[in-house]
């Protein structure tokens, strides 16, 4: 139940304000972090505000709901849900100059498949993407334990999906409206647009979900406003104000949605090129360096923990150490 569940509890906020608030403190954490010797002019040259790093994630929402549109086989639309969530989580989190959006969104949609056990392989997701498919299978195994960690562990995501069929159902039953199937165009355009704002981390799915339902209705010139008030809220009208005001919310975030403008974006993307965290940057020498290193520390945890005289205590604990540090058995061309 959601009432009940994580996302209620710690991944729902109250104001986009208080979102705003959590991404502005990743940016000035990581440009505090480095650029220390940088004056406030070259700081404001060199790094993302928070409000470019804010338009630069809004572009790669867009492109991963691109990517899970085109993917094969077919994507069911709470795996696409859930990848959003995730997605949203982490730049909570954490700043888009430390870790590439392009990076974590794969991750994100391959860990939503595999949680919510819509079954494709590794090899089945990469044939999905452009490029070199090796590399990126690396860097999505190589994200994927740092992503359920920046999201606490919490996968479980409560999508509107299931609340919209529960409607659709009890129009059919207790409303006059012909043919409610009609509504799902109008209602699957509507969630799709939904993951392009804060809703999300801020309502319940079914708030959504009614919004999403009442919107497809005036579009298709019908008037549920009885259904609401009577059969669904005929023996709670004090929790109708709370209703109406979320849906009232929801569908202007919908409405209000402004796509980033393509010259804009460019230009943010060859900024992010030059201040992200090279430390996490597979192409750089600094991420390849590091994960050589680690490679050749856990060579030696091998050895030592073939060896004879090694304690068997120590050993279970030297191999649990091991899979926690590179659980995705990651290779460096």
């Amino acid at each position: 139940m959601y009432s009940l569940s994580s996302q209620k509890k710690y991944w729902t906020f109250k104001t986009e304000q208080e979102l705003a608030e959590l991404r502005v403190k990743q940016n000035i954490r990581f440009i505090t972090k480095h650029g220390a010797s940088m004056t406030e002019e070259q700081k404001q040259a060199h790094f993302l505000s928070a409000d470019e790093e804010r338009l630069l994630l809004k572009q790669y929402e867009l492109q991963l709901k691109e990517f899970c549109k085109r993917f094969e086989p077919p994507m069911p639309k709470y795996v696409v849900g859930t990848a959003f969530h995730y997605f949203k989580r982490f730049y909570l989190n954490n700043s888009s100059m430390d870790y590439h959006p392009k990076e974590i969104l794969a991750t994100c949609v391959y860990l939503a498949c595999k949680v919510e056990e819509f079954n494709v392989s590794i090899a089945q997701f990469v044939a999905n993407i452009k490029g070199d498919r090796s590399k990126a299978m690396d860097i999505i195994l190589s994200n994927e334990l740092l992503l359920m960690q920046e999201l606490n562990y919490y996968l479980t995501i409560h999508n509107p999906m299931r609340p919209i069929e529960g409607f659709l159902i009890d129009i059919k039953t207790r409303c006059n409206m012909s043919n409610p199937d009609r509504l799902r165009p109008g209602i699957e355009d509507f969630i799709d647009k939904t993951f392009l704002t804060d809703a999300p981390l801020m309502y319940a799915p079914s708030q959504i979900a009614l919004a999403a339902v009442l919107h497809a209705a005036s579009k298709e010139q019908e008037n549920l406003d009885s259904y609401v008030t009577e059969s669904l809220f005929g023996s709670a009208k004090d929790k109708l104000p709370v209703l109406i005001e979320a849906v009232r919310r929801v569908r202007s975030m919908v409405r209000t949605i402004e796509l980033p403008p393509k010259d804009r974006v460019r230009f943010l993307e060859k900024k992010l090129e030059k201040c992200r965290n090279q430390e996490n940057n597979p192409d750089s020498q600094i991420y390849k360096q590091r994960m050589k290193k680690m490679y050749e520390d856990e060579d030696d945890l091998d050895v030592m923990g073939s060896s004879y005289h090694m304690n068997v205590s120590d050993a279970n604990l030297d191999i649990s150490q091991l899979n926690t540090t590179n659980p995705a058995n990651m290779t460096i061309d």
